[in-house]
């Protein structure tokens, strides 16, 4: 695997990955603005898969599961300019601005901006400063932040219900979230903190309300998926292991043997 990312502030980083696929399942502590130069991204959350291009500019929000799938496309790597919208700075950036309680918690969304000309522009003029042998001044990267999230604000009219929403998460119904979130290969610590739960009360409220293990009815769920993807979707083993929550491929088709008395290739 080659994968490179350059920094030129802890919040403004270059990634750029060469190999075939990479693949994570991952909860953002901060937002993430990105902007794609090359490559292709298969996002897939609970009720909803993306794929962005060359060119596209999104926002994932912080604290929401997502499995990112990463390809090099047309012989050119996956390649993209990335920056964290911490909630320190957008704390320090909405210390002055009124918002009405009624714009924050609404529903949380990767948001598109279909290569926006303003933010193109904005995250474009950070590439030459990544081959600087000198370090990149704070101040400018601060304010290349600011103008990044005014430009949201001005084309986004609903966006501070993402950016200024700094809750943590508080505790949820168990049973909702995992019937949602069950194929995102994540640990039992991370599936604890975004049910507001410790490791020890998450395992406690997971057995009294399930009856098994956590890891007993995650690999449960998932290979049920699976099935489902297989039979009724036509699809290959090798494109749906990763999106229900295995590792690889070969674990995949040891655990769906064991499930089901033959091998996911031999079904048609």
């Amino acid at each position: 695997m080659d994968f490179h990312i350059k920094y030129i502030t802890p919040d403004i980083k270059l990634s750029t990955y060469d190999d075939k696929l990479f693949k994570t399942e991952t909860v953002f502590e901060f937002h993430m603005l990105v902007w794609f130069i090359s490559g292709e991204t298969k996002i897939i959350q609970a009720d909803k898969s993306y794929l962005f291009k060359a060119g596209d500019i999104f926002l994932i929000p912080r604290n929401h599961l997502a499995t990112i799938i990463n390809y090099p496309k047309n012989g050119l790597p996956h390649k993209a300019v990335v920056m964290h919208l911490t909630k320190e700075k957008l704390k320090d950036f909405y210390s002055n601005i009124e918002i009405p309680e009624k714009n924050i918690h609404q529903e949380v969304k990767i948001h598109s901006f279909d290569k926006h000309p303003l933010l193109e522009s904005c995250l474009a003029s950070l590439i030459p400063y990544f081959d600087m042998k000198d370090s990149f001044p704070e101040n400018i990267a601060s304010l290349k932040i600011t103008e990044a999230i005014s430009i949201l604000r001005e084309i986004d009219k609903n966006i501070d219900s993402v950016l200024a929403d700094f809750e943590e998460p508080g505790k949820i119904d168990l049973v909702n979230f995992m019937e949602k979130n069950y194929m995102f290969n994540m640990s039992l610590e991370r599936f604890g903190y975004l049910t507001g739960r410790s490791l020890s009360t998450f395992n406690r409220d997971f057995r009294k309300i399930f009856l098994t293990t956590p890891q007993r009815w995650l690999t449960q769920k998932r290979l049920e998926l699976a099935y489902y993807h297989l039979i009724e979707k036509n699809k290959k083993p090798s494109d749906v292991f990763m999106e229900v929550g295995f590792e690889d491929l070969s674990h995949f088709s040891f655990a769906f043997k064991k499930q089901y008395g033959f091998a996911p290739s031999l079904v048609k």
